[in-house]
């Protein structure tokens, strides 16, 4: 039997590595660093960054982020999280930075916005959603939204945008 564990055991056993996207999850089969496998059937949707691992049947087993592409921010921290936060995208908010998911159109907008910019690959992880737990939920962009046309429509999150053109086009 597998069960999640919010905080840390005296001994962790083994260890999970998983980036953001596959930290959420229902059921999967997973295996550890160590070669175990073991599955893991939770009643709904869960955000594993909310617990520190699982009880596999008495072995505690870790759950380590995974490094990722991610863009290292800083500048204007305030103005630059407003944006970033407009666009509903995933953010990690640190006192001297912001990181998010490697994204071209968003690091472009950044730029225009005079943040500095750095790639990195690092364990993500984000702020939880609004009221501190759970997930906020991202979406991807076209290269530009013009190209994805204007008007109201989804971008695959459930939620409806509405993007007028930029003036003079």
């Amino acid at each position: 039997m597998t069960r999640l564990l919010k905080s840390a055991p005296p001994l962790a056993h083994d260890r999970v590595v998983m980036d953001y996207d596959q930290r959420l999850m229902r059921r999967k089969l997973l295996t550890s660093a160590g070669g175990r496998e073991f599955l893991v059937d939770l009643p709904s949707v869960t955000s594993l960054d909310d617990f520190w691992g699982f009880d596999v049947d008495g072995l505690t087993i870790e759950i380590v982020p995974a490094p990722e592409a991610v863009l290292v921010i800083t500048g204007d921290l305030t103005r630059l999280a407003w944006h970033i936060g407009n666009r509903h995208t995933p953010c990690q908010i640190l006192p001297d930075r912001l990181i998010i998911r490697e994204d071209h159109v968003l690091e472009r907008m950044l730029a225009g916005l005079g943040a500095t910019i750095r790639r990195e690959s690092l364990p993500f992880k984000p702020e939880g959603g609004a009221y501190g737990h759970g997930r906020t939920m991202g979406h991807s962009h076209a290269d530009d939204h013009e190209a994805a046309g204007f008007g109201w429509h989804h971008h695959g999150d459930g939620q409806l945008h509405f993007h007028a053109p930029k003036a003079g086009k």
